[in-house]
């Protein structure tokens, strides 16, 4: 076995990686950037190497700087982990010539597969079902147009090097043909040092299914089931789990063994995924193979009990798979969120800034393990686990020059609705300040009935929310039950200021039992109660609940049960009550006594200023163009101008018909959030 692996990458996929390495015995060098110097990856690897500046171009993506990094360290292999140079032929072609081994398939085989219009000609050669597009490559922006009319509205147009999402647009007409051509283009060169591009037929209504396989080198082959990856947004998956809600047997089957086959038809060894589209019928079609461990692969270890990473090393030194076809079962379920640090109030722009806290919920080891190919005695049934992969720490930064990606939490239960409730509550307690991210939205899908029936498609995002997210608004029942919680640590909080204050000695003031609590727009009179044990809340208009907590005044996270069911609360301060945030929720909840309640009616409520006639810049970035000039006539979605942030290109469009009075910002300009971009009239 190794003594040394580098990891060719950065990030939560670097300390995981790092993680079974080390379990295995094996040593790590990290590599890093100067934005990553104390990035938590540089940290945990038993030695690090400095490779350039931030951007991932002159650093990550360099093959030179990593061949230099493992000629200085002596790593006898290398695990590429996911994007960057995973799919890079001449990267393994250049380890090779090394004598250092690749943690990841062949040459042959990653240009083979690894190259989306290659790996639709192998498909349909062995007569693997594909969608219908084009595959040579396309020239310029005007044969993209004229090949999209020939296939036919709506296409998608590809990076034939891409992934995560970069390098992808969708078309619906010739206006974003064109624009979606260039700016799939631009990202593909400037993420893979690779701007080829090509068009298929975008199917409306898919669900994103993706079978993985893992192959050695002695002919061995098997797929470890499959995942659902239906709930996207920017064509980058968000929420993933396996195995898929969807699938039968026969059709999982039928999936698995034609991805093994085409992956043996291309000699592949070491873990990879073949990425199905599949329609209502539970037809599916060959979309591409990633030549890679993919982002969403913790969900398959926690079904199957497979160590992937570690079975991708094993291959890598050239040994026979431990375990047959035979042994992969399906364990319990298990779903990955991924937490971004992107703002969903703000169609999912980036964020950038310093991590001031991060308390992800406590990972609980439990669920399926696999022993020589075996499930283990310790797959009890009714218990959950949590698992959380990340790369970074309260403290650190999240940068604009990377994927904006900060956890991957997963769970894992018996059952799909107990891991979906496993998954409420790892969120609730997943504490998380100091830049946008995208907790109260992942939050929200876990709640939505299309997600808890397992009916979503590729499309859940922008139907379900055409018009952005926007909050999540609570039940009655749940308003009912934080209004209670509240309440109760209201008073908690009272009695403690009274005694501070000295107050409950010589009887000055005393904490009343009568209430009234305003949440989400609702208020609730009640009387608490209290006994040693905890509070009972009875609501004046009828019915009762029981809170129990240990929260103790000051503590951000408050897990209570009321009525006989668990609550988490993030509590924020708040003049007069708190600020509380639960199940994808956001609110600010005051309690009053009934004649400061009274009073409060009277209270004239602060407006935010008019920014109607204003394009701010959504997130921090670099202006790519600005499209218009002073004067000009816009009409409605009229691009206005191109903000560039970790990677991506967004276009920023008119709301409105209007005229523009005044340019603020240039092309090559770095704004913040909010930074006036232009203003009209």
């Amino acid at each position: 076995m190794f003594d040394k692996i580098l990891i060719a990458n950065r990030g939560e996929i670097a300390c995981r990686v790092i993680k079974t390495a080390r379990k295995m015995g094996i040593k790590t060098v990290a590599i890093y950037s100067d934005a990553d110097r104390q990035a938590l990856h540089v940290k945990m690897a038993d030695e690090a190497v400095h490779i350039g500046p931030p951007p991932a171009n002159q650093s990550y993506i360099v093959i030179d700087k990593v061949m230099d990094a493992i000629r200085q360290t002596g790593a006898q292999a290398v695990h590429p982990g996911y994007g960057f140079l995973s799919e890079n032929s001449r990267f393994a072609e250049a380890l090779e010539a090394e004598g250092v081994a690749f943690v990841g398939p062949p040459k042959g085989a990653i240009e083979a597969m690894g190259d989306k219009i290659t790996s639709k000609k192998i498909a349909q050669d062995a007569k693997v079902s594909t969608v219908p597009g084009y595959m040579g490559l396309i020239e310029d922006a005007e044969e993209a147009v004229k090949i999209s009319n020939e296939i036919g509205y709506p296409v998608m147009i590809k990076a034939s090097a891409g992934g995560g999402g970069k390098g992808m647009r969708i078309a619906w007409n010739d206006t974003e043909a064109r624009e979606g051509f260039q700016s799939s283009k631009n990202e593909a060169a400037n993420s893979f040092g690779d701007d080829r591009i090509f068009i298929e037929k975008f199917v409306t209504q898919p669900r994103h299914i993706e079978i993985q396989v893992l192959c050695d080198a002695h002919g061995n082959g098997i797929y470890l089931n499959e995942r659902e990856c239906s709930i996207q947004r920017r064509n980058q998956k968000v929420v993933e789990e396996a195995p898929s809600p969807f699938l039968d047997e026969a059709t999982r089957k039928a999936m698995g063994e034609q991805s093994v086959a085409l992956a043996k038809a291309v000699g592949y060894t070491s873990a990879g995924t073949v990425e199905f589209i599949v329609d209502g019928d539970k037809n599916f079609y060959f979309l591409e193979m990633n030549t890679r461990l993919q982002v969403e692969h913790p969900v398959t270890e926690l079904i199957t009990g497979v160590d992937l990473v570690e079975q991708m090393i094993r291959v890598a030194n050239g040994e026979p798979l431990s375990i047959t076809q035979d042994d992969v079962g399906i364990n319990g379920w298990a779903i990955e969120n991924r937490v971004y640090a992107e703002d969903p109030y703000r169609n999912f722009l980036p964020s950038i800034g310093r991590l001031t806290r991060y308390r992800p919920p406590a990972e609980v080891a439990a669920g399926p393990m696999l022993e020589n190919g075996k499930w283990a005695d310790d797959a009890i049934e009714g218990t959950t686990a949590v698992r959380n992969d990340t790369g970074v720490y309260e403290g650190g930064e999240i940068s604009m020059y990377y994927d904006p990606m900060i956890a991957k939490l997963c769970t894992w239960a018996p059952t799909r609705d107990e891991a979906i409730e496993a998954m409420r509550i790892a969120l609730d307690s997943f504490e998380l300040e100091g830049i946008g991210h995208n907790l109260p939205f992942v939050a929200a899908v876990m709640d939505h009935p299309i997600f808890i029936k397992g009916d979503m498609t590729t499309a859940f995002i922008e139907e379900q929310y055409p018009d952005g997210f926007e909050g999540v608004t609570l039940g009655e029942e749940d308003t009912r039950r934080v209004a209670a919680a509240c309440a109760a640590m209201y008073r908690v909080a009272e009695i403690r200021r009274t005694r501070v204050s000295g107050r409950m000695d010589n009887h000055e003031r005393k904490v009343g039992d009568d209430w009234v609590v305003d949440v989400a727009g609702t208020s609730v009179a009640l009387t608490i109660d209290a006994d040693r044990a905890g509070s009972t809340v009875n609501f004046n208009d009828g019915g009762s609940l029981r809170v129990t907590s240990d929260w103790t005044p000051g503590d951000q996270l408050a897990t209570l049960t009321v009525g006989d069911k668990p609550l988490v609360l993030k509590v924020g301060k708040a003049p007069g009550g708190f600020r509380i945030r639960t199940r994808g929720a956001d609110m600010r909840v005051a309690v009053r006594s009934p004649r400061q309640a009274e009073l409060a009616a009277h209270m004239i409520e602060k407006l935010p200023p008019d920014t109607s006639k204003m394009l701010l810049c959504p997130m921090p970035g670099l202006i790519v163009n600005v499209a218009v000039q002073a004067g000009d006539e816009v009409q409605e979605g009229q691009a206005l101008c191109t903000v560039e942030a970790m990677k991506m290109e967004n276009i920023l469009r008119a709301e409105k018909k209007g005229v523009v009075s005044k340019i603020n910002a240039a092309a090559g300009d770095s704004l913040a959030v909010d930074d006036v971009i232009m203003e009209f009239e």
